[in-house]
């Protein structure tokens, strides 16, 4: 049964063998700064919530998403289809970006990748939803590595990811020329630690870093 995202917001409809997204799987689409959003691409789009939600903003965009799961691809055309949209869905591994897309031909890259080391903490048991939230088959490096080559010229990168994990994503970015620019912090109270960030990179920018107000999620 498919169900608005958000009220008057465009249909999201799960499928078994896909990742269901959570409530961090939204947070992306959101920070995005749409002004100058032309053609964007959601890397590990899973089920395509942020294709959906960005293209609900922005319906005129070009969008790309890519998965390497088949299962999720299937689910992001359904989607699209679903709400009278548009857009290309890449069954692909991103890792292969080099083939899959051509230099500097994005605006934007969107993720909410995986968060966690392979090994560490406990796996899930389905397969598909180890490889959502760990590394297994993108690390950190590979994602930021990835999104450099995609971007034009300040081009940006925006993704939800861990506190915890916060030095690894900036040195990443930095290390491949995507210079963190925006950076927001998630927690469920004022007096709550940070459960989540939200991170915006731009290649090729000057260092910069601009701390916005904090976001209450539930």
């Amino acid at each position: 049964m498919a169900e608005e995202i958000y009220k008057g917001g465009p249909l999201y409809k799960h499928a078994e063998g896909v990742f269901k997204p959570g409530a961090d799987s939204m947070l992306p689409a959101g920070f995005v700064r749409t002004g100058r959003l032309r053609r964007f691409c959601d890397a590990g789009c899973g089920g395509g919530i942020i294709t959906l939600m960005l293209l609900a903003r922005v319906p005129e965009a070009e969008a790309v998403s890519i998965d390497i799961s088949e299962d999720a691809a299937a689910l992001c055309r359904e989607n699209l289809a679903l709400n009278g949209m548009s857009g290309k869905v890449v069954c692909g591994d991103l890792r292969e970006y080099r083939a899959l897309f051509e230099a500097g031909s994005f605006d934007l890259v969107v993720s909410n990748p995986p968060y966690f080391v392979p090994g560490r903490g406990k796996a899930p048991q389905e397969a598909f939803e180890n490889a959502a939230r760990a590394e297994a088959f993108l690390s950190l490096r590979e994602l930021c590595e990835a999104a450099a080559y995609m971007l034009k010229n300040r081009g940006k990168l925006c993704l939800v990811y861990r506190p915890e994990r916060l030095s690894e994503l900036f040195c990443a970015m930095s290390a491949c020329g995507i210079e963190p620019k925006r950076l927001q912090l998630c927690a469920a109270s004022y007096e709550a630690a940070p459960s989540l960030v939200l991170v915006e990179g731009v290649r090729g920018a000057a260092p910069g870093l601009t701390m916005e107000k904090p976001l209450l999620i539930k």
